[in-house]
């Protein structure tokens, strides 16, 4: 008669290591690409807004990229682009304003190969934001 005792501790321990660490590990992958998503879209949002409530075409640029870097910085998100274009043009009664914001990120824990990340994702956002059909242009 061999004796089974402490083998539901180590069946279990194995289990729980084989199990709860893939699952733990794609919980916070998931996390780290909504937390890009989120950071994206609130910076080019922010961007937009900043860039329309400037006064000149100039100005309206610097404004838009420092708001996004600053929702950026808040999300934890770097090494993102900002990039704007007007639709017709800049500060004209009923043109818009268009704000792409851009990112890739890579997976936390991911090898690099040859200096580039292995597993990496890229999040992107546009937003677009009106001038405003009965404001007076500057």
């Amino acid at each position: 008669m061999s004796s089974e005792r402490g083998s539901a501790t180590v069946e279990f321990t194995w289990l729980t290591l084989l199990l709860l660490v893939p699952l733990v590990y794609v919980v916070i992958g998931v996390f780290e690409t909504q937390r890009a998503a989120y950071g994206v879209a609130a910076a080019s949002e922010a961007a937009a807004r900043a860039f329309i409530q400037a006064d000149d075409p100039t100005a309206a640029e610097s404004r838009a990229r420092a708001a996004a870097r600053l929702v950026l910085e808040d999300h934890g998100v770097d090494g993102a682009s900002v990039s704007t274009r007007c639709e017709p043009a800049c500060f004209e009664p009923g043109s818009s304003v268009v704000v792409v914001v851009r990112s890739s990120r890579r997976l936390p824990l991911a090898p690099d190969l040859f200096g580039d990340p292995i597993a990496a994702f890229d999040v992107d956002t546009t937003h677009s934001e009106p001038f405003g059909r009965y404001r007076a242009a500057p």
